[in-house]
C-alpha cells in the first residue's frame, strides 16, 4: 500500500470514527471470509459499518478522532456506526454465533472508553422503535380495555334481552 493511499484511509477512517457514535474493537482470529462477510451482512441490516485495518493505520485514525486510549494489538476489527445500540446489538450478536474466534475487546461510546460489560449492556436495552412501540402499547390499554368492556357489556345487554 503506497503512502498516499495510507494518508487517504486514515483520512476517511478519522472523518468515519469522528461521525460516529458508537465503536467497538473486536479479536476475530479463526474467522474465515465468509465469516467476516456475514458480519458485515448483519451489520449491513442494522446500517453499521465493519472494517479490518491494520493496527497502525486505525490507532491513527482513533487519535485524529479524539478516541485515544484504546490499544490495538493482534488481529483487529472495527465495528461502528451512527446508533450505538446497533454496534453494540451486532457485536454481541455476533459474539455469541462465533463463541471461539470472535470476542469483543473494547469500545469508545458517549466520548469514554467502553468495556466489554458496558457494551453487552447496551446490546441489551431496547432499540428506539421498541421503545416506541412500548409506549404506544402502553398507551393504547386503557383505550383496549374500555372497548372490551364495552363489548362485554353488549353481550351481557343481548343475553337479557334474548
Amino acid at each position: 500500500m503506497t503512502k498516499t493511499r495510507k494518508k487517504e484511509l486514515i483520512d476517511d477512517l478519522t472523518n468515519e470514527f469522528k461521525s460516529s457514535n458508537g465503536l467497538v474493537v473486536a479479536d476475530y482470529k479463526g474467522l474465515s471470509v465468509p465469516q467476516i462477510e456475514e458480519l458485515r451482512n448483519l451489520a449491513r441490516v442494522e446500517d453499521v459499518k465493519v472494517r479490518v485495518v491494520k493496527n497502525t493505520l486505525a490507532s491513527i485514525a482513533l487519535k485524529n478522532a479524539d478516541m485515544s486510549g484504546i490499544e490495538l494489538k493482534n488481529t483487529n476489527l472495527v465495528i461502528w456506526g451512527d446508533d450505538q445500540l446497533a454496534v453494540c446489538k451486532v457485536s454481541a450478536k455476533y459474539a455469541k454465533i462465533q463463541e471461539d474466534n470472535f470476542e469483543i475487546r473494547v469500545g469508545y461510546m458517549e466520548d469514554e472508553i467502553a468495556d466489554v460489560a458496558k457494551i453487552e449492556a447496551l446490546a441489551t436495552m431496547p432499540s428506539r422503535d421498541e421503545l416506541i412501540g412500548m409506549l404506544l402499547s402502553t398507551w393504547m390499554a386503557p383505550v383496549t380495555n374500555f372497548t372490551i368492556g364495552l363489548d362485554a357489556l353488549r353481550k351481557q345487554k343481548e343475553e337479557e334481552s334474548a
